[in-house]
């Protein structure tokens, strides 16, 4: 069933056309990647799906009663004073009625004999709506996804929201949106700030709960684990393919290859029917150049594929060869304040290692970079550059670009000697064009400035590149063109990055964080991946084996306590029986409520014959299901009185 349907949407701000002609339609339990080029519009898409935007023509239907998570860009999370408090900003509702229970409870605990029938119908029904909206998982979910994004779900209780950084912040939205209680989530570029044991929960997390999906991200590896349609945003409308993001790189490219070919043969025809109506508009033919000129008129033209212009172009400046030695670490100890981050690490990076530097966040990765150039003191041991090593360093948080300048003066001070042409060429090919190498630093944003600082380092020639989180912002096409930048470039590199597919492609050498060590892997991210795979299946066999000999000598435990557990027992099956018949009767209020939903909607009454037809069966089961109802009420009634009478 469709949740989501645009229709021939189109986007204007004043004069100018943002996109045109968008189609498509989400149904129940799909998940979709969106994707394309950094201010192509995927951004609005969610503005327009959330309906914050209203699009100047076209029409987009929803589901009544469609309930969506969308971050909310501010992250105010509706006041909320502690991490555990806006991770559960979603239950706002839910959370006001648990505390209207609360009062209730008390005030009927006061009343005693007084209390009325009215108070406990009151309260009794409270209580059925709290059960029916999930009130009694609530604190378990909203934990399992703090837990999971890296928070101690019970420090979060009492952890101010305004002690968190900004990552931190970004986490707590992105918990608000996985466990809020919803039809639809909207996730965009949910995997930015999370490091990779992270992402790979967040995968799972997704791949067991129910709602509907729409993301915004330029891991690829995440796409194509996590969505099963793409939507790719480009020359100002937007097409859609099945499956993940490597399906959809190879269904584009035999999409443009097709229209290419009939673009290009219905050209042929054209230019054949013109030569002729040229030939004979004025002979013995007269009358069929005329029918002809009349029916290529009316032939609908074939557009070709929407271009994107170019993709951004990255080459790095190797500087001459040096030795072979490029960086000697040597029992390097790193520390931030009293809190010790490396311990005793040696190494050699040599001459063409791509060597991944993974670990959690906050594990020391950025602070080690600095170390490793010179910029943090280590507490001992030491990290020297190898003989005419020139090292070039990204860094993560962008300082390296500078502040309140425009981008074409930022490149002029770097090269004096260019020209005008020279600078505009060079810019060009990180996406700056025309006017844009005029915008101020200041006014640019995350992705613009990521760009900025690459067509910076670019120009310095380096046989060390030293790059902290660079696909960070980044689109797409501009991950996978410094990915070609970095294939090409015949330097060493030490990169950060959480983008799987990235380092796939790329590290030949991985150093992992395992708590205070950093463990020196010879062999590529890939193998490194399949190793740490290999060793987790291993762990969950052992935990296994342990379970069950720790479930083997409580089973001896058992049988040996058997006799003076014997009387309880009887008062055990009847709990059981009545938590069996609780159950039941669960099951048959969450059913009657779904088929009053069913039978309540418009749409059911629609269809002639067969709406009536489906209604009266709906009818009969919903009449069924009360009785068996009150059935199951009065034996849990029962059970329940001959519980408290023992």
């Amino acid at each position: 069933m469709a949740i989501l349907s645009f229709s021939d949407i189109t986007v204007e701000f004043g004069a100018t056309t943002l996109l045109s002609g968008v189609t498509f339609t989400v149904a129940a339990g799909e998940r979709w990647g969106i994707v394309g080029r950094n201010g192509a519009g995927k951004t609005t898409l969610f503005r327009l799906i959330d309906g914050s935007l209203t699009p100047a023509r076209g029409a987009i239907v929803r589901q009544p009663g469609l309930r969506m998570a969308v971050l909310d860009q501010a992250r105010v999370f509706g006041g909320a004073a502690t991490v555990w408090d806006a991770a559960a900003s979603g239950y706002g509702d839910l959370v006001a009625l648990e505390h209207r229970l609360s009062r209730q409870a008390a005030r009927l605990a006061e009343l005693g004999d007084r209390v009325t029938a009215a108070d406990l119908e009151r309260f009794g029904r409270d209580q059925e709506q709290f059960a029916h909206a999930g009130g009694y998982g609530l604190e378990a979910r909203v934990d399992a996804v703090l837990q999971g994004l890296g928070f101690d779900p019970a420090d979060a209780r009492t952890r101010p929201l305004v002690s968190l950084s900004g990552g931190e912040r970004s986490r707590v939205g992105l918990a608000a949106q996985l466990a809020a209680p919803v039809d639809l989530v909207l996730l965009d570029e949910p995997t930015n700030h999370l490091d990779l044991e992270t992402i790979e929960w967040l995968k799972r997390y997704l791949g067991e709960f129910g709602e509907t999906l729409i993301v915004i991200s330029h891991d690829r590896a995440f796409l194509d684990d996590t969505v099963d349609h793409m939507l790719h945003v480009a020359g100002r409308t937007t097409t859609a393919y099945r499956g993940g993001y490597t399906a959809f790189v190879t269904q584009r490219a035999e999409r443009h290859l097709a229209l290419e070919r009939q673009v290009a043969q219905q050209r042929k025809v054209v230019a054949k029917e013109e030569d002729y109506i040229r030939r004979n508009i004025a002979g013995r033919n007269s009358a069929q150049a005329k029918g002809r000129r009349a029916r290529l008129a009316r032939l609908p033209r074939l557009s070709p594929p929407p271009g994107e212009g170019e993709a951004m172009s990255v080459r790095f400046a190797a500087a001459e060869r040096g030795g072979d030695q490029v960086l000697v670490i040597e029992r390097l100890r790193v520390t931030a304040g009293q809190r010790c981050l490396v311990r005793d690490f040696s190494t050699v990076v040599r001459r063409g290692d791509v060597i991944a530097l993974v670990g959690p966040n906050g594990a020391g990765k950025s602070t080690l970079l600095a170390t490793l150039l010179g910029a943090h003191e280590p507490a001992s041991g030491a990290a020297r550059l190898g003989a005419g090593v020139e090292p070039a360093w990204f860094r993560q948080d962008l300082t390296q670009v500078p502040e309140d300048k425009t981008i074409y003066e930022c490149i002029a001070e770097v090269r004096g000697g260019w020209t005008r042409g020279h600078i505009q060429n060079h810019l060009g090919g990180f996406g700056f064009s025309g006017d844009d190498v005029q915008r101020n630093t200041s006014a640019l944003s995350g992705g613009e400035r990521a760009r900025v600082a690459l067509a910076l380092l670019t120009l310095r020639p380096a046989n060390l590149l030293v790059l902290d989180e660079p696909t960070n912002d980044l689109d797409v096409e501009s991950v996978e063109a410094l990915e070609d930048g970095l294939e090409d470039y015949e330097g060493s590199v030490v990169l950060v990055s959480h983008d799987r597919a990235f380092l796939r492609e790329l590290a030949t050498r991985v150093w992992a964080f395992d708590g205070e060590r950093i463990h020196d892997y010879g062999g590529t991210f890939v193998e490194w991946e399949q190793q740490e795979a290999e060793q987790a299946a291993r762990d969950r066999t052992r935990r296994a084996q342990e379970t069950g000999a720790h479930q083997a000598t409580r089973s001896e435990a058992r049988k040996a306590a058997a006799a003076r557990r014997e009387a309880q027992e009887t008062r055990r099956s009847a709990q059981r029986e009545a938590e069996t018949l609780e159950q039941a009767v669960l099951a048959a209020e969450a059913r009657i409520a779904e088929l009053e939903r069913a039978l309540a909607d418009p749409a059911l009454y629609e269809g002639g014959a067969d709406g009536a037809l489906k209604a009266g069966r709906l009818s009969a089961e919903l009449t069924k299901t009360r009785r068996a109802l009150d059935e199951a009420l009065a034996r849990w009634t029962d059970a329940s009185d001959a519980l408290g009478a023992e």
